[in-house]
């Protein structure tokens, strides 16, 4: 997937966010988005996602044509871009009261699973076969980050965004992450908001959000 970004800015009432933003994240490549905390890589990222509209600025989405096809790539309407994206974040969340098993089908209802895969593959991925029948609710923080990335890697999207994806992880969460990403993410376009190198040490791109802060201020 394709996403090309135009003059991008986002604001809050009268402070911008970031301004002038201009570039083009490429098919099947790896990119890190960085800066300070409060800079705005979590605002980028959902616009990026559709989530958040850009305050100005034009945002194209473009997906390649099926089956390989020598056709140009097409580019996709804004209500439909959720349907080729996947985010996973700390601030979204899960049925709580389902169990794991019941969230993970649901699930699969709204946005098809990669080919091979189903929920109980998903569940012994995650090693959570303990849990498979117990609801979300009763999960510690590391356990419910690692269904929220789950939710994320595992559907069949053309595009993975991913912030701070390894937020109340142990060594063992941040060595199932960097599993699922070498097992799931080749031929993906891989977007990661973070500060952490171990979270994007992967990515073969790095963009700065500091740059098009420059600009920033009240108008």
């Amino acid at each position: 997937m394709r996403i090309s970004l135009s003059d991008i800015g986002k604001r809050y009432n009268r402070d911008w966010i970031f301004r002038r933003c201009t570039y083009t994240f490429s098919p099947g490549v790896a990119y890190a988005i960085t800066g300070p905390n409060g800079s705005g890589k979590s605002t980028l990222l959902q616009i990026l996602a559709g989530v958040l509209v850009p305050s100005e600025g034009t945002i194209l989405w473009e997906v390649a044509a099926p089956d390989g096809s020598p056709s140009p790539p097409a580019a996709v309407a804004p209500d439909r871009v959720f349907e080729h994206i996947a985010l996973a974040a700390p601030y979204l969340e899960v049925i709580e009261e389902m169990t794991l098993i019941e969230f993970l089908t649901f699930h699969g209802g709204f946005k098809s699973w990669r080919p091979g895969v189903t929920p109980s593959l998903i569940i012994t991925e995650l090693g959570l076969e303990a849990a498979r029948d117990k609801q979300i609710r009763y999960f510690s923080s590391g356990m419910k980050q690692r269904v929220k990335l789950a939710q994320a890697i595992f559907s069949d999207t053309f595009a993975l965004l991913l912030d701070e994806p390894c937020t109340n992880f142990d060594q063992a969460g941040y060595d199932l992450y960097h599993r699922l990403i070498a097992t799931h993410g080749a031929g993906r376009t891989i977007i990661v908001s973070s500060n952490d190198p171990d979270e994007y040490d992967f990515c073969t791109q790095v963009m700065s959000i500091a740059g098009f802060k420059t600009s920033a201020g009240s108008r």
